[in-house]
């Protein structure tokens, strides 16, 4: 009997338990990390490098010229922009192109190649709609032989691009006479009087 009694009241125990609902976990706080500051990184952002807005070309004379010079070119809107001084040459008009290599090393300034011709066209003046990307006006020499120079190039032309149309590295020449902008494919400019080469010019 008193078996009997303990199995009940043992069953009724485990009857409560097991209705009885338990407690739900507390949820655990979620962890927040610590704020920390990053540091400014000390290595610059890689980027592409800018191409350079300026250069420079220093003109020597030819065998039997006197012709000499120093120009210099930056790139603006509209193309590039060439100043300077030429020395040496006889009173008026002079054509003054970029040609395809910056080579001065035959005496005549031949190693210079043609002009820029990076298109394949026909020569002209710059503002015709057709014309190397090498071509510009013709200088003018006052009565004592120097011309300061201050004009636009060919707005194909651009400085540091490492494209088609990049004088870098491209030579100079000043003729002896002065380019019609229509005779092919030089326009009758005549010899070769200086020859210089383009080069990017240093940072001040």
């Amino acid at each position: 009997m008193r078996l009997t009694q303990t199995l009940l009241c043992a069953a009724t125990v485990l009857a409560l338990a097991a209705c009885s609902k338990p407690e739900p976990a507390a949820a655990p706080e979620p962890v927040t990390a610590p704020e920390t500051s990053t540091p400014a990184s000390t290595t610059p952002e890689a980027s592409t490098p800018a191409a350079a807005s300026t250069a420079k070309a220093t003109l020597k004379a030819t065998e039997g010229s006197k012709v000499a010079g120093e120009l210099s070119f930056m790139s603006m809107e509209g193309g590039v922009h060439v100043t300077g001084t030429i020395t040496g040459l006889t009173p008026g008009e002079h054509g003054l192109h970029i040609h395809e290599k910056g080579d001065c090393s035959a005496p005549d300034g031949a190693s210079a190649g043609g002009h820029f011709n990076p298109d394949g066209v026909d020569h002209g003046q710059i503002t015709a709609p057709v014309h190397h990307a090498g071509d510009s006006n013709n200088i003018t020499a006052d009565a004592d032989g120097n011309a300061s120079v201050n004009q636009m190039l060919s707005a194909n032309a651009d400085i540091g691009k490492g494209d088609k149309y990049d004088i870098v590295g491209k030579g100079v020449i000043v003729h002896a006479k002065a380019d019609d902008y229509k005779t092919q494919p030089t326009g009758d400019a005549g010899g070769r009087l200086a020859c210089g080469v383009v080069e990017v010019a240093a940072a001040p």
